[in-house]
C-alpha cells in the first residue's frame, strides 16, 4: 500500500483537505483508506452497552458488526500503537492518507495557514515534500494552494507513482 501523510498543526485545515483528497481521489477510481491519529481516548462503544460489558470482562477486541459496517475495538491497553502497526492491520487499498503522526517517517504534506500562529514544520521535516497553504510562500519544497484540492492530489498521486497509474489495471 501506497501511504502519504497530511500533517499540520490544530485548526490549520488537516481534516478538511484530508475530506476533500478522499472525494478527489475516489472520484479518479483510486481506492482510498484513512488513519486518523488522535490525542485523546477514543471509545465508539456505550457504558452499560454488551459490547462495552465484553471488553470490561477482558476480550482483546470485540467487532460491533452490522448490515452496513462494522468496527473492531482493540484493546491494547499499553503504549500507543505504531502507524506501522495500525496499518498491518489494514485491508490493501491504492493509498491510505494519514492525518497525523507529524513524527513518522513518511512522506508528508504539511497544512499551514497563518492564523494558527504556530511556524511551519517544513524546515525541521525532510519528509514534509511540500506545503499547502492559501498564503504565497517561498520553500524549498512546493507550495500548494489549500483550495486547489485536484493540484494536491495530482501532487500525492505523483509522490507515491500513481499518477499515471489506472485503477484496476
Amino acid at each position: 500500500m501506497k501511504v502519504y501523510g497530511v500533517i499540520g498543526w490544530k485548526n490549520s485545515g488537516k481534516t478538511s483537505l484530508m475530506e476533500r483528497l478522499v472525494a478527489e481521489i475516489t472520484g479518479r477510481g483510486f481506492t482510498v483508506s484513512t488513519v486518523k491519529h488522535v490525542h485523546h481516548d477514543v471509545d465508539l462503544d456505550q457504558p452499560g452497552k454488551d459490547t462495552w460489558r465484553h471488553r470490561a470482562a477482558g476480550a482483546s477486541e470485540v467487532v460491533l458488526a452490522s448490515a452496513h459496517r462494522f468496527a473492531i475495538l482493540h484493546e491494547h491497553r499499553g503504549p500507543e500503537p505504531e502507524l506501522a502497526e495500525v496499518l498491518a492491520r489494514m485491508k490493501p487499498v491504492d493509498l491510505v492518507l494519514v492525518e497525523g503522526y507529524k513524527r513518522d517517517p513518511h512522506a508528508k504534506v504539511e497544512v499551514w495557514r497563518r492564523v494558527t500562529g504556530h511556524d511551519l514544520i517544513q524546515p525541521q521535516d525532510a519528509l514534509v515534500r511540500a506545503v499547502a497553504t492559501d498564503e504565497p510562500l517561498s520553500l524549498p519544497v512546493p507550495v500548494l494552494d489549500l483550495n486547489d484540492t485536484a493540484a494536491v492530489a495530482d501532487f500525492i498521486l505523483g509522490e507515491v507513482g500513481l499518477a499515471q497509474a489506472r485503477p484496476g489495471g
